[in-house]
C-alpha cells in the first residue's frame, strides 16, 4: 500500500479542555486510586465526585500510571456516550486494581507514582490508514466488532513506524498483523488532551494511610 499522507481536513482537530476541568478530573483520577489502593476511604470519591468537570462533556477517556519502573497500569472506557467523570473515575480504579499486566497497586507505591488522564476526542476514520501523524494522533482499529486502540504516546516510547503501529493495533484487536490492509478493517486515527501530576500531591500526601 502506497504511503499516501491525507490532508490536514481529514486529521482530527485537537482536543483541549478548559483547565478547571482539568484539574476537576486529575483530583478524581487520584482520588478514585487512593480508594482503589484501599489507601483512601470510599466516601473520599463521593466528594470528589461533588466537582461538576462539566455536566455536558461526554468522551472516552484513559487513565496511566507510571512509576520508577514504568508503566503501572493504564486502562480505558472507550464508551464515549459516557459522562467523562464516570469513566474517568472507572478507568483510574481499574488501572490500579484490575489492569491484567500488573499486579494490584500497594498504598505504599502511591508516593512514587504518577497519574495521567487523556481524554479523548471523536475518531475519525481515514481514507489511508497510513495517513496518522506519530506521537500526535492515536489510533483505532476495528473489524467485526473487535478493536484495537493506541494512545498518541505509545509511538514515541516504542520508537515504531506508522506500519508497526499499525500491526500493534491489530494485535490488541485480536486481528492479524496486517488485517489493517484488508478493506473490511476501519483504522481511526483521534486526539488527547493528556495532563496528569502525581498520584500523591505534595501538600496532601500527609492524608494518606
Amino acid at each position: 500500500m502506497p504511503a499516501r499522507i491525507d490532508v490536514p481536513g481529514n486529521l482530527p482537530p485537537a482536543v483541549s479542555l478548559p483547565e478547571d476541568t482539568r484539574r476537576c478530573l486529575l483530583d478524581l483520577a487520584r482520588t478514585a486510586v487512593g480508594v482503589a489502593a484501599r489507601a483512601r476511604p470510599a466516601p473520599d470519591l463521593e466528594v470528589a465526585l461533588a466537582c461538576d468537570p462539566g455536566i455536558d462533556l461526554h468522551a472516552a477517556a484513559f487513565v496511566t500510571l507510571s512509576g520508577p519502573g514504568g508503566l503501572r497500569g493504564c486502562v480505558g472506557i472507550l464508551d464515549a456516550s459516557r459522562p467523562v467523570a464516570e469513566a474517568v473515575v472507572e478507568a483510574a480504579a481499574c488501572a490500579t486494581r484490575t489492569d491484567p499486566r500488573f499486579p494490584p497497586v500497594h498504598p505504599h507505591e502511591l508516593g512514587a507514582l504518577e497519574v495521567d488522564v487523556s481524554v479523548l476526542g471523536p475518531p475519525v476514520p481515514l481514507a489511508d490508514p497510513l495517513a496518522f501523524r506519530l506521537g500526535i494522533d492515536g489510533i483505532l482499529v476495528e473489524r467485526a466488532g473487535r478493536r484495537g486502540l493506541l494512545l498518541p504516546e505509545v509511538a514515541p516510547m516504542v520508537n515504531s513506524n506508522r506500519v508497526e503501529m499499525l500491526e500493534i493495533a491489530c494485535r490488541k484487536a485480536g486481528l492479524p498483523p496486517g488485517a489493517w490492509r484488508d478493506e473490511r478493517t476501519t483504522v481511526s486515527a483521534f486526539r488527547t488532551d493528556r495532563f496528569g501530576g502525581p498520584a500523591v500531591p505534595v501538600n496532601t500526601g500527609s492524608a494518606m494511610t
